[in-house]
């Protein structure tokens, strides 16, 4: 159960964390001194590895939480409910990543590519909103995982 446990937590600082980063260091930096094409081309190119990451912690966050998951039902216990408010908020924020890479993410792109400065700031507005709520989300996962064991 320790590496299941060390692969899920280093999946959530990557992508809790890089949510972190993104939203209050790297946006209000891009925004003080880039000009909006530039703009957005960093951040077209900054989402293209970081989604990529956030893939990767999706698929560990998932492997590791069930495998972690399988090991408490083999145990004949009930499940401690704040382990299934973490699960279904975390549904929810991958629920939420992956509408982002489909829908506003690939606005971005096809209206960076198309020179299209007023759609890709529309698109981009809409990823920051996505990001704010899933770092909101995020933040609670780590209370609850934090707080919950404590109230079970």
């Amino acid at each position: 159960m320790g590496i299941a446990l060390l692969i899920h937590i280093l999946a959530a600082v990557v992508w809790i964390g890089g949510m972190f980063f993104a939203y209050f260091a790297l946006r209000p930096a891009a925004g003080q001194v880039l000009e909006p094409p530039q703009r957005l081309r960093l951040w077209t190119a900054t989402f293209e590895r970081f989604f990529a990451w956030v893939w990767v912690t999706v698929a560990a966050l998932l492997v590791s939480g069930f495998y972690m998951l399988s090991l408490v039902a083999q145990q004949k216990t009930a499940v401690p409910g704040y382990i299934f408010v973490m699960a279904y908020i975390a549904i929810a924020m991958m629920l939420i990543f992956a509408y982002a890479v489909i829908a506003p993410y690939g606005r971005l792109k096809r209206a960076v590519a198309a020179q299209d400065w007023k759609a890709g700031a529309t698109a981009l507005n809409r990823i920051r909103m996505l990001v704010a709520i899933n770092l909101a989300l995020g933040i609670i996962v780590i209370a609850d995982a934090v707080v919950g064991p404590t109230i079970s």
